[in-house]
Parts: structure tokens; sequence; C-alpha cells
């Protein structure tokens, strides 16, 4: 299937958008990475990070190249996106409490200290932020966007897997997405 459209994850940092960008490649959409934030205790299928997205804003000259495959973006970067373009953005939500769990577990092992935000002042930042990004986007003509909870797709990969495909075209190797679901790795639960 040709797909004139650029395929998204997005969500929070911590939300399983790694874990989705595993299941999209292995249904069949190709990953558009660059290998450089290796595999680690945190992410032991790897990041599925492309640097050149973090200066969309300045440089979108990767957009056009990133048709017909799927590419991961933290939320605030899509704002940045070049218009007169389709996108499909596969948003991952999770409990923000697990979020912000996860964070703290992954800078302590990095050490690196966290933020100078406390943790109900950071819930609701994202909360405000995340409102303001669900308004924004509903607006946009280019943009067409399938919410995926964590949670759901860690319990319920099969219906969750059925609803991606049909969002992505409809053609994709639903059996190999779903052999990408580790529940082991739902290690930090609210």
């Amino acid at each position: 299937m040709s797909r004139n459209f650029v395929t998204i994850v997005s969500g929070l940092p911590r939300s399983g958008t790694s874990m989705m960008m595993q299941m999209i490649e292995a249904g069949g959409i190709p990953a558009l990475t660059d290998g450089i934030r290796a595999a680690d205790r945190d992410n032991p299928k790897g990041y599925y990070e492309f640097e050149p997205v973090k200066q969309t804003k300045e440089d979108a000259s990767w957009v056009p190249g990133a048709e017909g495959m799927v590419v991961k973006m933290v939320y605030k970067l899509l704002y940045d996106l070049p218009a007169g373009r389709e996108y499909r953005v596969v948003f991952m939500r999770r409990n923000l409490d697990e979020v912000l769990t996860s964070q703290k577990k992954m800078l302590d092992r990095l050490g690196r200290a966290g933020g100078s935000l406390e943790d109900e002042r950071m819930k609701q930042l994202f909360v405000q932020q995340l409102g303001e990004f669900d308004r924004w986007i509903a607006a946009q003509p280019s943009f067409q966007r399938l919410d995926v909870d964590y949670k759901d797709a860690i319990e319920n990969p099969r219906e969750q897997i059925a609803r991606l495909n049909e969002f992505l075209g409809g053609d994709l190797d639903t059996e190999a997405m779903a052999r990408v679901v580790e529940p082991t790795l739902y290690r930090n639960k609210a």
C-alpha cells in the first residue's frame, strides 16, 4: 500500500512511544530513526529516535522523506511541522503518575537530577499542555489522530492493533505487531 502521509508516534516521555514505534515497524511501516540513542535498561529494545525532528522549526527538510514512514516526536514538536502534508498521529496516553515514576527512575539510573518541580505541579503542567495540544491538533486539517492508552496496548494488544491497522490503512501485519508487546516491560504502574 502506498502511504501518502507521515505517520507520527507521539505523547509524553515514558508513555510507550518506543513500544508503539516497534509495533508499527513490525506491522510493515519503515521507521525513520538514526540509532544515535542506544537501547538501555529503560528501553531495552531501543528509543527509536531521529535527531532532526528536534530542529524541525529551523529545518523541516526531513519531512518529505518521511512520507510512508513512521517517526517519533514529542508532542510539542508537532506544532513545528509544515502545513501542506498529511500527518497521522498515534498519540500515546499513560497515567501521569506512571509517567512521572518512570521518568524519575530513568533519571536516577542515569545519575541525573530531575526537574525542580514537585510531582503535583508537573502533573498540572502536563494536563494544561496536553489540553492546549488537544485543542490545537483538533483544529489542524492536515492532522488525523488516534489515541492509544499504554495500559490498554499492553493488556489488550489485539484490540488496539485492530484500531491501529484501520487508522494506518488496513494492511499491517497484525500478528507481527502483537509479538512486539511485552507485558513484563510494564514496570512502573500507578
